[in-house]
């Protein structure tokens, strides 16, 4: 997502290690440990746990809650659902500019054209060495639409998208915004949840939010 346009002295990320931090999980779109994020930015880890515990009184992330894997670290963080950096809900159209331009650079500029294209781009977003639900609705969070599970059964989920960071591009062309975020759906889902299947994607009013994304195939829930 971008980054907030102004911050006020008083907002957490107005101090530059924070802000720095929670760009890096964005850029990650996965939960990452504290001695990682450390090392990527050159840091005493101890120092990064203070700024994260933070940004986390704040609402801006949260422990992750994360199923047992092999080489999972146990304090794992990742951007909180109801993250508003700066003050306000998510936006995103520094990427969504880069993702149109390529979306339309070829001769074929139809709707199948753009998701397809978003696809691509949804492969190329997914995190690697991380593959179930929680990925890719982390990868969501990242990408600045506050997904929440509305509903779980015994083969699938709902997620319930609760901000559009791309609403004022929605306002001018629903119908290619939302066939290229459709496309990155689905391309997060091959590379995050390969089993799964895409059985709704129910845009919604992008001012009030809501579009719903049904997955189906999963077998056992998430506990």
């Amino acid at each position: 997502m971008d980054a907030p346009v102004a911050i006020s002295p008083d907002d957490v990320l107005a101090q530059p290690t924070r802000a720095r931090l929670f760009a890096l999980l964005g850029e990650l779109r996965r939960p990452a440990g504290t001695v990682e994020l450390a090392e990527r930015l050159g840091l005493h880890p101890n120092g990064v746990r203070i700024h994260l515990e933070r940004m986390a009184q704040a609402g801006l992330v949260e422990r992750a809650q994360v199923r047992h894997q092999r080489g999972r670290p146990p304090d794992a963080w990742t951007i909180a659902a109801d993250a508003q950096p700066g003050g306000s809900p998510p936006r995103a159209y520094q990427d969504l500019g880069r993702w149109l331009a390529r979306a339309l650079r070829g001769r074929s500029r139809g709707l199948r054209s753009i998701e397809e294209t978003g696809r691509q781009i949804g492969r190329e977003l997914a995190p690697e060495g991380a593959v179930d639900d929680q990925a890719f609705e982390a990868s969501l969070t990242a990408l600045g639409f506050q997904p929440i599970a509305k509903a779980r059964n015994d083969d699938g989920v709902t997620f319930c998208l609760r901000n559009c960071p791309y609403r004022d591009a929605v306002r001018e062309n629903q119908s290619a915004i939302c066939g290229l975020h459709k496309g990155i759906t689905r391309g997060l889902l091959d590379v995050l949840v390969p089993e799964a299947k895409l059985s709704a994607f129910v845009p919604h009013d992008p001012d009030t939010a809501g579009c719903l994304v049904e997955l189906r195939g999963l077998g056992t829930p998430a506990k």
